[in-house]
């Protein structure tokens, strides 16, 4: 599972250097999950205390949201700076402009998964149930998370190019 998981990690590095031609973009929006995995850690050890399958396909999803919401912010963030806007404008303007997507997102997922996280003892539960605790305590540390840290990362980096 590490393996494969370290595989993952760098096919979707890859794919984002694609996109992006630039490391230091592409590991901006990796920082997103280390803050994912931190509340899925957290909601694991509040709960069952046990990291099983279904836990890991939780961190697997959580994962491509929290990839999602860096897209999200650092695309939007070189659109900006390509329009001309200064640094500090880029990353206030495009926080703001992404923060009501990147919320409601969040607030939808964590609706829906709630019964699934709540419903852990009735029959059937077995697999969703720990899933969808991953995935709840991964969408609260890595929607905040995301938005303090990848602007202020985002700005050191721009800082130092220019």
């Amino acid at each position: 599972m590490l393996i494969t998981s370290l595989l993952a990690i760098l096919v979707i590095f890859v794919i984002l250097y694609q996109e992006f031609k630039s490391s230091k973009m592409a590991g901006l929006i990796l920082i997103n999950l280390p803050l994912a995995l931190i509340g899925g850690v957290v909601a694991i050890q509040l709960t069952s205390k046990t990291l099983s399958i279904p836990s890991i396909i939780g961190f697997i999803t959580l994962f491509g949201i929290a990839t999602r919401n860096g897209i999200l912010l650092v695309s939007h963030y070189r659109d900006l700076q390509l329009s001309g806007h200064n640094l500090i404008d880029t990353i206030i303007n495009g926080s703001a402009d992404r923060l009501n997507p990147i919320l409601m997102t969040a607030l939808a997922s964590a609706l829906a998964l709630i019964p699934l996280a709540m419903g852990g003892d009735k029959p059937g539960n077995e697999i969703q149930s720990p899933m969808a605790i991953v995935i709840l305590g991964g969408l609260v540390t890595s929607t905040f998370l995301n938005l303090i840290v990848i602007p202020s990362v985002y700005y050191l980096l721009e800082k130092k190019k220019g």
